[in-house]
């Protein structure tokens, strides 16, 4: 199985959150997102993690679109006709 390495990344002001996680440890990601964000000397809110946690969720959905690609034969059994 591959497994990918996936970055997502906020530059807010002069600071810059970059998260690191492979394809199996998305809720590991989402639960350090929600730490940061209950962190008071951090400058990384409860926006920001909804916003990247959506971004993580939509790219999750990609990945299992890409992964899942059903075979289809471009012809029919017993057929002439072609499948486009």
């Amino acid at each position: 199985m591959h497994r990918g390495m996936n970055v997502i990344a906020l530059v807010k002001e002069s600071e810059r959150y970059i998260f690191l996680y492979d394809d199996s440890s998305p809720r590991v990601l989402l639960e350090q997102l929600g730490k940061k964000a209950a962190d008071p000397d951090l400058n990384f809110t409860w926006y920001d993690a909804a916003i990247l946690s959506q971004k993580v969720r939509r790219l999750q959905e990609e990945q299992q679109e890409k992964t899942f690609q059903p075979h289809f034969p471009k012809k029919l059994p017993g057929s002439t006709r072609q499948i486009f």
